[in-house]
């Protein structure tokens, strides 16, 4: 037998250590929430809420049942709907497009930056007239964050401020990071980020956020949440959603919101560490001067049509690995009937059929992330 595949599988990310670092914690924050039984929009939902916006810099945090929701609330407060271009990026989740089509505009595919993976801003700029031509109204971009990196959002507003576009920045991946020196939060016209369990901040079970520096849009994202509700919850004046995080999943955030920075760094060291470990033998993600990741993945490129034979060589050695995403939105069977930017999206396509993310999360030790360097350098020479 090779004696690595008598060691023990790696977790590809290890909620476990996290909850027992916070042990008590979570179990008294918890019991807090049942000893008062308001398990929706109870007061550790606007205790959370407050911590969130002060931790971004955002004047508004509206909270809500996922990820999905933040993007979809955002849309339906601007009005957006039929007849109207949403500008996606291609390679990304498909909650980015879904939203869009789910008020009933068109998402609009645009391809993505090779080395940061995140939205083109200059296939943006083309996409803009493939809209038009389709007979839509051009209205929003939803730039997304991926994998962690800021999107290059200096670029992304300047193309949407002379086409007079709402910006929603999708950081489901990436709350936490920074770019020039601002966090993620505080970019376009709002924010949507994802408290999915795998997320770097992470709860439970489902929720989501939208941030905003606008009033108006704040108050109609409060209204959206619970059923469109004017002054009362019996009096609709607009057409809403169910969409609240419960009050266990704000008291989890709470705590796991203290321990949050120190878990930015700690993953950052984990992605050092693969850089210099890997940089030598493999595509490597780089961070562009000025940015921060948190690390969501960490996602190498192999090309030359191995990137199946080594995702196997690695898995008999017990180290996971995942494919993020392997097929881009635009070939997918619900959006392909859906226009692609002019330039296409070859970029997307390619990196489809490359990307590979191995483990990382904040309680990666080195010893553990000596043994997959190890197996990938081997794998790759193989």
């Amino acid at each position: 037998m090779n004696q690595h595949t008598s060691l023990p599988p790696i977790p590809f990310i290890d909620v476990g250590a996290q909850r027992r670092r916070l042990g008590r914690a979570v179990d008294d924050a918890v019991a807090r929430v049942m000893a008062h039984c308001q398990f929706i929009l109870g007061p550790e939902v606007k205790a959370f809420e407050t911590e969130l916006a002060k931790f971004c810099g955002a004047r508004h945090a509206v909270s809500c049942a996922s990820g999905t929701d933040a993007l979809m609330l955002a849309l339906m407060a601007k009005g957006i709907g039929p007849g109207d271009a949403v500008f996606c990026p291609s390679f990304t989740f498909s909650a980015t497009a879904e939203v869009a089509a789910l008020v009933g505009a068109t998402p609009v595919f645009v391809d993505v930056d090779a080395d940061t993976f995140n939205i083109d801003a200059k296939g943006l700029a083309a996409a803009l007239d493939t809209a038009k031509r389709a007979g839509l109204a051009p209205k929003a971009v939803i730039p997304v964050d991926l994998f962690g990196l800021p999107a290059d959002h200096d670029a992304v507003a300047a193309v949407a401020r002379s086409a007079g576009l709402f910006v929603l920045d999708d950081a489901a991946q990436a709350f936490g990071a920074s770019h020039k020196g601002r966090p993620l939060g505080t970019f376009g016209h709002a924010t949507a980020t994802s408290f999915f369990p795998a997320k770097p901040l992470g709860c439970y079970g489902d929720g989501g956020a939208v941030f905003t520096d606008d009033d108006t849009l704040a108050e109609t994202l409060l209204s959206l949440r619970v059923h469109g509700q004017g002054s009362d919850k019996y009096d609709n004046v607009r057409i809403g959603l169910a969409s609240r995080l419960d009050t266990i999943q704000a008291a989890v955030l709470i705590e796991k919101l203290k321990i949050f920075p120190d878990e930015i760094a700690a993953r950052d060291r984990a992605a050092r560490r693969y850089a210099e470990g890997l940089g030598d033998v493999a595509i490597v993600p780089k961070v562009p001067a000025g940015l921060t990741s948190v690390w969501a993945q960490y996602t190498l490129r192999i090309a030359g049509g191995r990137r199946d034979k080594i995702a196997a060589s690695l898995k008999a050695e017990g180290i996971p690995t995942a494919i993020y995403y392997p097929i881009p939105l635009h070939r997918q069977q619900a959006y392909k009937h859906y226009p692609v930017g002019a330039g296409g999206t070859a970029v997307s396509d390619q990196l489809a059929a490359e990307v590979l993310s191995l483990p990382i999360h904040a309680y990666l030790d080195a010893a553990t992330q000596d043994r997959i360097i190890d197996a990938v350098r081997r794998a790759l020479k193989r």
